[in-house]
């Protein structure tokens, strides 16, 4: 008898456990029905997928915008010398002529010589610090690599124009004439002033800034190769570069590759440093000694210096170059990645 009291004394307690519903002590609020659950949460769901796309289309309206008010500074410059504002090596604020050539040509050729000495040297890097590190280094010198990259770009300049131009113009420049100067075809590479300012010191300046980025990024994908694909090539004799090069390499390339195409677009925009060294001088000349000029260090050096309208739209116009430029680099990789990509699962 005292059972079946029990028994219902629990079933006629609100939410008594008899019933398989849960215990609601004095004060407790019960959890709402089903259906105001399911109401609030599709809110809730509503609510963030409204939030998440403004995020995403607010970038794409900056994007817009920021184009939108380039094209709207350059335009006099535009509608003044045309198509052939980009092809033209006149840059004469006197006369109010203006051309775009040689800043192109310093932008690219410094961006070129930067990833020329960077990509080995970071391939090298990341190949070290994921195979042949000892573990009690590997952390310091990982450190140590990604620190480079929190440097800000002025201190890069300082150093370059104090320190490291005077010894490239002592030790390096003698050298590189007395050797590759004499060579048939690029010999006139490496013959002029040697000063240790010009076109060369700044794609090395830009070589050191961008090493850390893309040695940072081939670390990561080296090391998400499975362990096992490594092993199985040591097993079968490899050593330490065809494991590297057969297995590694190819299974990251994609990666590798994004992270080669991060370093350019961070050495086609770079500023400060670039200015430093590079020689700020209007002119195109085949040596690399020679100073020249690139698109950022134009727009620092003359853009709060502007007398006329169309020397500032003829600025912008400039700024508008560097956009496209860095724009098709970057479409240029996403078309290899994808290319990368579809030719990995067609494999597989």
């Amino acid at each position: 008898m005292s059972s079946n009291s029990s028994v219902l004394g629990n079933a006629a307690t609100p939410g008594g456990s008899a019933l398989g519903l849960p215990d609601a002590g004095v004060g407790e609020k019960l959890p709402p029905p089903p259906r105001d659950r399911m109401r609030a949460q599709r809110f809730q769901d509503a609510l963030f997928h409204q939030v998440t796309r403004f995020f995403a289309f607010s970038v794409l309206a900056i994007l817009i915008a920021i184009i939108g008010s380039l094209i709207y500074g350059a335009w006099p410059a535009l509608q003044e010398f045309g198509t052939g504002f980009a092809f033209s090596s006149d840059w004469n604020p006197v006369t109010d002529k203006f051309g775009g050539l040689i800043s192109v040509y310093g932008t690219l050729s410094t961006s070129v010589i930067a990833l020329i000495v960077a990509i080995p040297v970071s391939f090298g890097i990341a190949v070290f610090l994921t195979e042949l590190c000892p573990p009690a280094l590997r952390g310091p010198l990982g450190v140590a690599v990604e620190l480079l990259a929190a440097v800000p770009s002025i201190i890069y300049g300082m150093w370059g124009l104090f320190v490291f131009a005077p010894l490239f113009a002592d030790y390096i420049q003698p050298l590189l004439t007395a050797t590759l100067g004499n060579l048939p075809v690029v010999g006139g590479l490496f013959q002029g002033p040697q000063n240790g300012i010009g076109i060369l010191s700044a794609g090395l300046i830009l070589s050191v800034m961008v090493i850390p980025f893309i040695a940072s990024v081939m670390r990561d994908v080296f090391e998400v190769v499975p362990g096992i694909l490594k092993e199985s090539a040591y097993g079968l004799g490899a050593t330490t570069w065809e494991v590297v090069w057969n297995v590694v390499l190819p299974y990251t390339r994609v990666g590798v590759i994004g992270g080669v195409m991060l370093g350019l677009g961070r050495a086609l925009g770079e500023t400060m440093a670039v200015t430093f060294v590079i020689g700020n001088a209007h002119r195109i000349s085949p040596s690399l000694y020679e100073a020249g000029n690139s698109i950022a260090s134009t727009l620092a050096n003359e853009f709060a210096e502007a007398a006329s309208d169309l020397h500032v739209s003829s600025l912008i116009a400039l700024g508008l170059i560097l956009f496209f430029v860095t724009f098709i680099v970057l479409a240029l990789s996403k078309v290899l990645l994808m290319r990368l990509g579809r030719s990995e699962g067609e494999k597989t």
